[in-house]
């Protein structure tokens, strides 16, 4: 991993020299988007807006902006992603927070909530029930009730401290008297039933694991990424529960991994399933099941 010297941003630097000074040891360590994760760490460390960035390149770093950046730069060498250093992801246009027990929601993620919307834009208006199973940070119950603006929705989450962050994010996004978020087992603890299901499981092969990139590997939790031994684990759990959770108009979406188009739809299939479509995200990659009754 590449070092920088404990004093590579310092108050002699303007906003503009400590950019591309910060661009630059990303870019050298092979981060992607070097100016961008370069730009979005000074401005958090600054405590100014990509504006304030533009309109006044000659600003000082002052002493504990040049610190925090300091820290922050260092810690994207050691491949954390940005989202992780700020504690913070945008979903949907939601800003969310997250911590290392959630998974980070990515964009391509937002290929459910575009579905969703797009396959019940006649219902925008309805009092429609929506059900985010393995909601996580609450990011597709946060992003799906910011559309359908009369739906009230149920987050479900194993564990404890997850469920806490997706009570925090439905409320920072004025969402919490339309919502819920209950502890449990997907959704083996409920009772009635869901004009719209969604849910993003864990879908990597347990092998597999190994091989992914270490801003996803070492920074998300396993239990957000581990699938079992073919990655299909939790697609079974789920369709055991789906038909009796699912209302008789309903709908269910579900994220799948690039390669599990037909292997993800087989275990809905064995459970009575027949109506199954694909949806694939910006890249034209396999990115979810949608389900009907």
């Amino acid at each position: 991993m590449k070092q920088l010297h404990n004093s590579a941003f310092s108050t002699t630097l303007t906003l503009a020299e400590a950019h591309r000074r910060a661009a630059r040891s990303l870019a050298e360590a092979g981060i992607e988007t070097p100016k961008r994760d370069a730009r979005v760490l000074l401005c958090e460390a600054a405590g100014i807006d990509h504006a304030a960035l533009v309109r006044d390149p000659d600003a000082s770093l002052r002493d504990e902006a040049a610190a925090r950046l300091q820290a922050f730069v260092e810690r994207r060498l050691a491949r954390e992603p940005v989202s992780r250093i700020l504690g913070r992801r945008e979903f949907w246009g939601l800003n969310l927070r997250i911590t290392p027990d959630v998974l980070d929601p990515r964009a391509d993620t937002e290929t459910l909530v575009a579905a969703a919307v797009e396959t019940l834009r006649e219902w925008r208006d309805e009092t429609l029930r929506i059900l985010d199973l393995g909601a996580g940070s609450g990011a597709l119950l946060c992003a799906t009730l910011s559309e359908f603006s009369h739906a009230f929705g149920i987050g479900t989450d194993h564990s404890e401290t997850a469920c806490g962050i997706a009570r925090e994010n439905l409320a920072r996004c004025g969402l919490a008297e339309r919502s819920a978020v209950l502890r449990g087992q997907w959704g083996e603890a409920l009772a009635q039933r869901f004009d719209l299901i969604l849910s993003n499981p864990p879908y990597i092969r347990s092998g597999d694991i190994a091989a992914l990139t270490s801003e996803v590997r070492d920074h998300d939790p396993r239990a957000a990424l581990d699938g079992g031994p073919d990655g299909l684990a939790a697609y079974r759990a789920i369709a055991v529960d789906l038909s009796r959770l699912c209302a008789p108009d309903g709908v269910a979406l579900l994220e799948i991994g690039f390669d599990q188009a037909e292997s993800a739809a087989d275990c809905f299939r064995e459970a009575g399933w027949t109506s199954i479509a694909l949806k694939r995200d910006l890249e034209n990659q396999p990115r979810a099941l949608l389900l009907r009754r």
